[in-house]
């Protein structure tokens, strides 16, 4: 990536934004947004990991590292196409001030399953470009459209523990029998991610044309009860039986006391190398169709990764273990070229062996303005910190916060005095200015690129917040904008700073 260029973002997930369905998804207000990004002089939209989500619907534990979520497909643009009639898009969710997927899914999910028997019924020279997309996937799109097929016939989709043991260990007579037994059912999964992808590359198309470019995230993880662990356990620390023998995680940090036991299945590292990363070259080049670049979530893994023994209740027993290091960017490189479009996630407990791999790739790491306000042990500020403004270096992309973190606004009201003050000699402002005034300075900040909330770009505080991580819970993954929100008065102080400090986009 060419760090001379600089460049604002916004970080808002599909979900949030507006939509009468009950979840934000790729119709008229996603084309709103980009329009209103243009409009700002802002060039870069960062979202979350696009796949479908399962219990909790945290889009970092997804039901495939390689299938879109469904509940993003755009019923409207399915009426357009002649696959819904006008009484089925009629239909609306209850008002509500967050996203509610239970609703989103009850009223979406028939409407997509009643466009996709649509679309099947169709002649078949209305169907080639379909066949072709399939035909093309078909080395995840089979076994994820079965997956999903089975996890609605058993109401599990925790396949190792719930499913016939000849479905979970993939008996190969077993897999023939339920493919034609699912039929149907896997013809529409496939169907419907069709329409994901054809919408997503509409708009991620316009995205560009509008000066917009689309920053997507990896985790770097997948889900146990995900078509990857289910029909990928060779590559995986999961034994004959579909058990898992360790677990992922990371110890204890500003989050949490005891470290965070994810519960994600963790990688045999060898078993990848002998393919030359294979499927990792898949991954990240699928998740390239969908975006211009993409942010790893948890590099740091890559170096080291820390293994917790299966069973613990914590995180707090687990151990570094080697990652594959450099190898893995080497193939990498191989497949993209030197010039890797990825931001690396290197927050958390970095070594120094961490920031080389990182550096020796060129690759920009992340800077979080929450996370620059400390302390020395006799007192006084500690002006060496890395995230604060004046240390910030030039090959970053620096954030207020990130989905992680509180809003601003909640960040700082739940600040001690001593930090509070601190924050407003640094910046020279009241606490009602906290907000924009930090937005402008690292609007002058030498990182490459910074990217904001939109929760802090519409000053909301903390009940706006994404996520607590380390915990479950309906607020998680749920905030919304307001329809008003998208055209707010607030882009004008992006537009202002933008172009202000040289980062008004060029033409992509």
């Amino acid at each position: 990536m060419n760090s001379d260029i600089r460049k604002t973002g916004v970080l808002l997930h599909i979900t949030s934004l507006p939509s009468e369905y009950g979840v934000g998804d790729l119709g008229d207000e996603a084309y709103r947004f980009v329009d209103s990004l243009e409009k700002n002089k802002v060039s870069l939209w960062q979202i979350l990991p696009t796949g479908p989500t399962g219990f909790g619907d945290s889009p970092y534990s997804a039901r495939s590292a390689f299938a879109g979520n469904e509940l993003f497909i755009s019923p409207r643009k399915l009426y357009l196409e002649g696959l819904l009639d006008i009484d089925d898009i009629l239909v609306k969710a209850k008002e509500s001030e967050r996203v509610d997927y239970g609703q989103a899914r009850s009223i979406k999910m028939p409407l997509l399953i009643k466009a996709a028997e649509a679309f099947l019924a169709l002649p078949k020279e209305d169907q080639k470009e379909y066949k072709k997309f399939r035909k093309d996937n078909a080395w995840w799109i089979e076994d994820y459209a079965l997956f999903q097929s089975l996890c609605d016939k058993f109401n599990d989709s925790r396949w190792y523990l719930s499913w016939p043991e000849e479905l979970r260990v993939r008996n190969e007579a077993a897999l023939k029998k339920a493919f034609k037994s699912e039929k149907k059912s896997v013809d529409i999964y496939t169907v419907l991610q069709y329409f994901f992808y054809s919408q997503w590359a509409e708009l991620k198309s316009y995205a560009n044309e509008h000066s917009v470019e689309i920053i997507g995230d990896i985790p770097i993880f997948v889900a146990a009860d995900s078509a990857d662990a289910w029909s990928n356990p060779v590559l995986l620390q999961i034994d004959e039986n579909g058990q898992q023998e360790a677990s992922s995680g990371v110890p204890p940090d500003a989050f949490s006391a005891t470290g965070q036991l994810w519960g994600n299945p963790l990688y045999r590292w060898e078993e990848h190398k002998k393919t030359n990363f294979d499927w990792w070259k898949k991954r990240v080049n699928s998740c390239l169709t969908l975006c211009n670049y993409i942010r790893i979530d948890h590099f740091r893994g890559f170096e080291a990764y820390w293994e917790v023994p299966q069973g613990e209740e914590t995180a707090l027993n687990g151990k570094w273990v080697p990652g594959p290091g450099q190898d893995f960017f080497d193939a990498i490189i191989e497949e993209l070229g030197s010039d890797l479009p990825i931001i690396a996630e290197d927050l958390g407990v970095i070594t120094p062996e961490v920031e080389k791999l990182r550096d020796d790739n060129n690759l920009p790491g992340m800077k979080i303005l929450q996370f620059a306000f400390a302390f020395n042990d006799d007192g006084s500020f500690d002006t060496t910190n890395a995230y604060l403004p004046h240390n910030i270096i030039k090959n970053c992309v620096a954030y207020t916060g990130t989905h992680d973190n509180n809003t601003t606004v909640g960040w700082y009201n739940e600040l001690d005095d001593r930090s509070k003050d601190y924050i407003r000699r640094y910046f020279e402002c009241g606490d009602s200015e906290v907000v924009w005034r930090i937005i402008r300075v690292l609007m002058m900040s030498n990182a490459m690129w910074v990217i904001f909330p939109m929760q802090d770009i519409l000053s909301l505080g903390a009940d706006a917040r994404m996520n607590v991580p380390s915990t479950c819970g309906s607020s998680n993954w749920s905030w919304k904008m307001k329809k008003e929100d998208i055209d707010s008065p607030s882009f004008g102080g992006i537009k202002y700073y933008s172009e202000l400090y040289g980062r008004a986009p060029e033409k992509v």
